[in-house]
């Protein structure tokens, strides 16, 4: 967070240390202490705190989630990210003062739904999924006259936002109940015959030559052989990077850019924050776009795309 911070951030999101956000991940995230702290170092240093809530309870455990939008509200963060409509009953209800965004997790990818959320919670702005391409993000912004947020750096998800089954069928964890995929508990790397076999559970998603980089095992980034071939079947390891596209973006109305940066150190928070505050900086100045810095050793796979927003998947 304090780099996040440094580096030009305006607002920092952040979880709890429990399954209530989708990072549940051992020595990551913010207990109720650190959490308090953490909101009042940004604040004093002009930054907002977004608190994300955004996995599902299961039904009749829903108490760490409402203990979680309560500790949020306590804290002082400027915003909570759910996904969950009874989660966003409940902080409607009991929190009506504190700002709520509807998270990615929530897949919300058309005008309806997203009027849905506004209607009945009067969530004030939408993360959309990184399905979209720039045309179809217009698109809604000018339908729903929302404030949008569209991620801007780091993983390309080709599930269903947040909805993966297919981690939680090799390891028992859900990402979208206890929010982890591929936990590293369960992540396995073997030697076999001079290359580095990838797996999760008793399932090898990957093998690598000793010279080849080896991306972390997700079973969405796997590779496979179907039909005699052997290729990435869903996506392959390569990061999300749309610095190059940010006139576009600001040209389609949207409000905030969203940088993975949780599971990541303070070097690469430094990095990539720092240069898109560098290349947003340059827009507002009516300059030409200088990134300050190459961010393809930052991208995952050391490779880089701007994913749907030119694809216009389907």
């Amino acid at each position: 967070m304090h780099a996040a911070v440094a580096a030009g951030a305006d607002t920092v999101y952040c979880g709890f240390r429990d399954c209530t956000n989708a990072r549940n991940y051992p020595g990551l995230n913010f207990d109720m202490d650190e959490m308090t702290a953490g909101v009042a170092y940004a604040h004093e240093h002009g930054c907002k705190v977004l608190v994300t809530i955004n996995t599902f309870p299961r039904a009749g455990q829903e108490k760490s989630w409402h203990q979680a939008v309560d500790n949020a509200a306590m804290a002082g963060a400027d915003a909570i990210i759910l996904a969950d409509i009874g989660l966003l009953d409940y902080a409607t209800r009991r929190h009506p003062g504190l700002r709520r965004h509807l998270s990615v997790q929530a897949s919300a990818a058309n005008a309806l739904s997203i009027l849905f959320y506004r209607e009945h919670f009067d969530i004030k702005r939408v993360v959309l999924p990184r399905v979209l391409s720039i045309e179809d993000v217009a698109s809604l912004i000018q339908q729903t006259e929302m404030e949008t947020e569209v991620f801007a750096f780091g993983s390309v998800g080709p599930m269903s936002e947040g909805r993966c089954f297919l981690s939680s069928y090799m390891t028992g964890l859900s990402p979208t109940h206890e929010g982890v995929c591929a936990p590293a508990s369960h992540v396995v790397y073997q030697d076999d015959n001079h290359c580095i076999k990838s797996c999760l559970g008793s399932v090898t998603l990957n093998k690598f030559s000793k010279d080849e980089p080896a991306a972390y095992p997700t079973p969405c980034k796997g590779r496979y052989e179907a039909n005699g071939r052997t290729s990435y079947l869903f996506e392959e390891p390569i990061g999300l990077n749309a610095v190059d596209i940010l006139p576009q973006l600001k040209a389609a109305g949207v409000t905030a850019l969203k940088i993975e940066g949780r599971q990541r150190s303070r070097a690469y928070v430094s990095k990539v924050v720092g240069t898109f505050r560098k290349a947003l900086d340059d827009l507002a100045a009516g300059t030409q776009i200088h990134a300050s810095g190459d961010l393809k050793t930052m991208a995952e796979g050391g490779r880089e795309t701007s994913g749907a927003y030119k694809k216009g998947w389907r």
